[in-house]
């Protein structure tokens, strides 16, 4: 469908859309049901039904364009995502696992909707990760008028994005950050609450106050939520009524509308749950009465709008369209062996390739010598003024949220000043301050990152990653490869960590790197320098792949590790380590803060008569073992070391990697060193106990060489 299409101004629906909405909810139905067949076949793997939500969605379709408006949807949306566009066949392609599944190639359970043809953005399993990215893909359109991108990025002036969900859903703390947001931002953005009364057996007044969202949320409108409540979602008529004007309202950029519509779940919630252990029979017999399955189609014979003829002649049309999508991906091929890696990062965009190696070219460090937080700050506002999709946001980021004090003030630009300056060139459209909360600052740019915006976000600490860890690891990261590469998030997360701070204790010290370089499909890096800072920075905001940007905070201002600017064009690939001194006696593997340590103890054992090597790994995902192993093989004595703790740490992994594969080239067993397993003090002298220390590094390498 084109995307300047638009939909029908009607405030009545047709005979032909009236009989088309029974077709839609009785194709969900005879999907499922056939779905749920295979599944006691052993040709479906797992089954979960949209079973009583099909007329509410049947209706939310008429009012929406696919391939115009964008959808964030969740697991029961079948009625939905048939009535967009996705057929039969595709459906059951994905029921059986079938690498001709056009959402994922067999990748996700079904019901997790995608479709990069009309929009559906790739579905996945934590419910309520939704919202935010919603958010963010309607925030995309406005920021997108606002500079005059629409064009370039493929939008329309009036385009709409839906989000929906169950009522337990909306119990999640994402759910209200959302909400928070597109009230602030006034995007153009419709939620839809599917209640059916239930989260799989804990019915929704367990889940909040009243069992009812709807009425939460009237409070809402005197701040620009449009709120649409008592609706019966089992008539798809009233339900056409009411999303048809939540929908106008977004469209007309009036700001956010929730509908909340009653509906019913007749089967179970999946078929791993059984509801009659929680459900009474008066309770399933009430919801029986109001399938739509059964109410509808009466109606439309009620009211003269079909034949009992008629009605036989379309369930005949359906049910053999259904049987002929079934018999096509009943013996379906599955996905290919060996692929279970591919499009786990850009196949397009290779950020460790020769193309990303600009580093020959840098001068060496002179009077001019710049700080790594100056370094920095100078590579966001080059990569800004070359690139117009990036925007930079999170907490304190921009100079200040209400620009117009901007000349009176120097103005904040982030708590270590990494930003600062940037809103004052690039406009408060580009650079803005986020809400307190870390969820929201990923989650929306996963959406804004989806709608071809190249955000680079900023979480303040570390030690407060924690809130966003789902959007991360369960979005973020898994985007491309779990929509078969037809979705993708290149998001720049930038982190100052680490401690060596003097006072930052438990909060302000943390690293906790090794949480995040297992997950497949995140880059991560972690520079010691000012000029790998720079290099790296830009490598990760041209790579087509979610980074996480590790920046330690010791190193921000410290003289030692200062560098020129290299220019706009400075770049060092993902997975070249640095060898940063030379030596013959033994190797030591490190990165980030440690790296100097490891300088200062390696220039007092020299005087001591022992040659030491040091290899800054700069990136750990990927991570360059062609230089360990050569530096393996060059001194046969190897100590991996960094800042985080000793016990299921980062150089865990190395260590053992070495004593596999390289066995044969050592002398003596690999060591570690790194933090003690504990967190990190307030008071200096024991900080300086806890953090390994250059006096830590030189006693490891006397006991190395002794071995």
């Amino acid at each position: 469908m084109a995307k300047t299409e638009t939909v029908p101004d009607i405030t009545s629906l047709t005979r032909e859309q009236r009989v088309g909405l029974f077709r839609t909810i009785y194709a969900s139905r005879r999907i499922d049901d056939r779905e749920i067949m295979g599944k006691r076949q052993n040709k479906v793997y797992f089954q979960i039904n949209g079973a009583g939500h099909e007329a509410l969605q049947a209706a939310a379709a008429l009012c929406l364009v696919p391939g115009k408006d964008w959808f964030f949807l969740y697991y029961r949306d079948r009625a939905l995502s048939y009535a967009l566009g996705v057929s039969a066949r595709d459906m059951f392609m994905g029921s059986v696992g079938s690498r001709l599944d056009p959402a994922t190639g067999g990748r996700m359970m079904p019901g997790h909707w995608s479709d990069h043809r009309i929009n559906i953005f790739t579905t996945s399993s934590p419910t309520g990760t939704q919202f935010l990215q919603a958010v963010g893909a309607a925030e995309a359109l406005l920021r997108a008028e606002r500079e005059g991108l629409q064009g370039r990025l493929g939008m329309t002036s009036d385009e709409v994005v839906l989000v929906t969900s169950g009522d337990g859903t909306v119990a999640e703390g994402e759910f209200w950050e959302s909400v928070n947001s597109a009230v602030n931002l006034q995007v153009p953005l419709v939620y839809l609450i599917e209640d059916n009364g239930y989260a799989i057996s804990v019915p929704t007044e367990v889940q909040y106050p009243g069992a009812n969202v709807a009425a939460l949320l009237k409070g809402w409108e005197a701040q620009g939520l449009k709120v649409i409540d008592g609706v019966d979602g089992c008539d798809p008529v009233a339900s056409y009524e009411a999303v048809r004007e939540a929908v106008a309202h977004a469209r007309a950029r009036k700001g956010p509308a929730l509908v909340r519509a009653r509906v019913v779940r007749p089967y179970s919630h999946s078929l791993s749950d059984d509801e009659q252990l929680y459900k009474t029979p008066a309770q399933r017999e009430d919801e029986a009465r109001r399938d739509p399955l059964a109410t509808y189609p009466a109606r439309l014979l009620r009211e003269g709008l079909l034949t009992p003829g008629e009605l036989e002649a379309l369930k005949a049309e359906v049910d053999a369209e259904v049987d002929r999508a079934w018999e096509e991906a009943a013996d379906a091929p599955p996905p290919e062996s060996g692929t279970g890696s591919r499009h786990l990062y850009s196949e397009e965009v290779d950020p460790t390739s020769a193309a990303f190696d600009r580093e020959a070219h840098a001068g060496d460090q002179g009077t001019g010598a710049k700080t790594m937080i100056d370094l920095i700050n100078i590579t966001l506002k080059q990569e800004m003024a070359a690139n117009p999709l990036i925007l930079a946001f999170g907490e304190d980021v921009a100079d200040a949220s209400r620009p117009e004090i901007l000349d009176e003030l120097k103005g904040k630009g982030g708590v270590f000043k990494a930003t600062h300056g940037l809103q004052r060139i690039f406009g408060e459209n580009r650079v803005f301050n986020s809400p307190l909360a870390e969820a929201t600052i990923v989650g929306r740019a996963i959406g804004l990152a989806a709608r071809g915006f190249k955000p680079v976000v900023e979480i303040q600490f570390m030690d407060y990653i924690w809130p966003a860890m789902q959007q991360i690891r369960d979005e973020l990261a898994t985007i491309r490869w779990r929509s078969d590469n037809h979705f993708k998030a290149p998001v720049v997360i930038r982190v100052p960590i680490g401690g060596y701070l003097m006072g930052g204790s438990v909060y302000h010290s943390q690293c906790g790197e090794s949480s995040f370089t297992h997950i497949p499909g995140l880059r991560v890096v972690y520079p010691s320098r000012a000029l790998d800072a720079a290099g790296l920075l830009r490598t990760a905001m041209r790579c087509d792949d979610p980074v996480l940007f590790l920046e330690p905070k010791h190193l921000y201002r410290q003289t030692h590790n200062k560098g020129n600017d290299p220019g706009p064009d400075f770049m060092i690939p993902f997975g070249k380590a640095r060898t940063v001194r030379e030596g013959t006696d033994l190797s030591v593997i490190t990165y980030g803060s440690t790296v100097y340590r490891a300088v200062q103890a390696a220039r007092q054992a020299e005087a001591e008569g022992l040659s030491v090597e040091i290899l800054d790994l700069r990136t750990l995902n990927p991570y360059d073992w062609d230089a360990i192993v050569a530096t393996v093989k060059k001194t046969r004595r190897v100590l991996v070391a960094h800042e985080d703790t000793l016990q299921w740490g980062y150089g865990a992994e190395l260590a053992a990697r070495i004593a596999d594969d390289l066995f044969f080239e050592l002398d003596a067993p690999v060591k570690r060193l790194a933090a003690q397993d504990t967190w990190v003090a307030y008071h200096p002298a024991l900080e300086d106990e806890i953090l390994p220390q250059s006096t830590h590094f030189l006693e490891a390498y006397r006991t190395l060489a002794r071995i």
